[in-house]
């Protein structure tokens, strides 16, 4: 598939209804142009995996969509289920409904896994209670006690994740959520990936485990130097070899 099927396939992707549309967004690190023109869109309960090679600007796309200072979004539109995060703080996106869950998972020292829960949820809870989150999530239940840094690197992106539904959120940012994980650990948390899905819960996946990501993912959008080269089904990206070996290296 060439370049531009790929970018005709991204295009008529973007005119579908959607739940969440990131539309023409470009984003910068002062004058370095990281985000050149990205657009898609993500259905309602949907997986995407959002990929590429090291550099190609995942992770500050995703944080754009999270309207975090860095990088800064000089142009472009971002809507959430009607409301317009584009015009909106970080802050404000968090109460529209967005939740980033950050690679280095940004635990509280200092706090229980309950302290961290706790403090994620607002007044009066509209959110996931503990004990719905100790269902999901049974070894935060087991730990609930124990200090957050102290769990191990997967129980605490299972804090992380848990503190993100919390609250009452419509849309999952995780960025590389299996970094330094064993793979029985990775499968624990793609279950539960996945019975969050069935909550109908919005997910987009930033993952180098490429592979992995497309066996979970509904769709797949690939960047190459900060644009889109691909938009289209995780299957497809599957079974397109020469996709893969040219823009992720697999």
């Amino acid at each position: 598939m060439n370049t531009a099927t790929m970018n005709r396939n991204a295009n008529h992707a973007s005119t579908a209804p959607a739940f969440l549309s990131v539309w023409d967004l470009h984003a910068y690190y002062g004058e370095s142009y990281i985000v050149q023109g990205v657009t898609f869109n993500v259905h309602e309960g949907e997986i995407l995996a959002l990929l590429g090679r090291n550099g190609a600007g995942k992770t500050s796309t995703l944080r754009a969509i999270a309207r975090l200072s860095e990088p800064e979004a000089r142009h472009g539109e971002i809507w959430l289920d009607h409301q317009p995060l584009h015009k909106m703080a970080s802050h404000q996106a968090s109460a529209a409904g967005l939740a980033l869950v950050p690679e280095d998972r940004r635990i509280i020292p200092g706090l229980t896994v309950e302290e961290n829960l706790k403090l994620a949820q607002i007044a009066p809870p509209v959110g996931w209670s503990l004990d719905r989150l100790y269902d999901l999530f049974p070894r935060l239940g087991e730990r609930k006690n124990q200090e957050g840094v102290t769990l191990s690197g997967g129980e605490q992106q299972m804090l992380a994740i848990a503190r993100a539904l919390a609250r009452d959120i419509k849309v999952l940012l995780l960025d590389e959520p299996y970094e330094g994980l064993a793979p029985v650990i990775v499968d624990e948390i793609e279950k539960t990936l996945g019975l969050i899905k069935e909550q109908g819960i919005t997910t987009i996946l930033v993952e180098q485990n490429a592979v992995r990501a497309l066996k979970l993912a509904d769709r797949a959008v690939i960047l190459d130097t900060g644009g889109i080269v691909f938009d289209g089904t995780a299957e497809e990206v599957l079974n397109n070899a020469e996709l893969r070996a040219e823009y992720l290296a697999i």
